[in-house]
């Protein structure tokens, strides 16, 4: 399988530029209810990702320097990127790779051989190709067997 096969383009990711401030982040995040998106440069490179987490560790290591709302203002998110969180893998990746990666990330960013970011590949995807896969593979007794069985007066489980 392909990890293209799985990718959400990057025109239907949530991403944000190392250039936005921390509140741009924040409220983009807030809007669309995610805890992590990734991050681009401008010039299009994978910059990292940032979670909620990020933003908390830098308010609160920069608390006592005054007005919250000009810190959020004035902070950038190229500043709180922490260069081992959620690294992406390149379009060649291997199958085997992307899954063990999936069980410590909800997203996989997917850079091209240039490390232009191009989208992601979520956990939920993965599992669901992994499923279809393995119903594909199955004759129908072994389908039958994973249905869940009806109980002796007729009614459904």
């Amino acid at each position: 399988m392909n990890v293209l096969m799985l990718l959400t383009p990057k025109s239907e990711v949530c991403c944000l530029t190392d250039g936005c401030t921390l509140r741009q982040g924040l409220e983009k995040m807030r809007a669309r209810g995610y805890t992590a998106v990734p991050v681009i440069a401008k010039d299009g490179r994978y910059a990292g990702s940032v979670n909620e987490g990020d933003f908390l560790r830098y308010i609160a290591a920069h608390a006592a320097e005054g007005d919250l709302v000009k810190l959020l203002e004035s902070a950038r998110l190229g500043e709180i990127l922490r260069p081992d969180y959620n690294p992406a893998v390149t379009v060649g990746v291997e199958m085997d790779a992307l899954v063990r990666r999936a069980e410590n990330q909800n997203f996989i960013p997917v850079t091209d051989d240039r490390g232009t970011f191009i989208g992601i590949v979520t956990r939920k995807r993965i599992i669901a190709a992994l499923a279809d896969a393995v119903n594909a593979k199955l004759r129908p007794a072994e389908k039958a067997d994973l249905l869940p069985r009806r109980e002796a007066s007729g009614q459904s489980l």
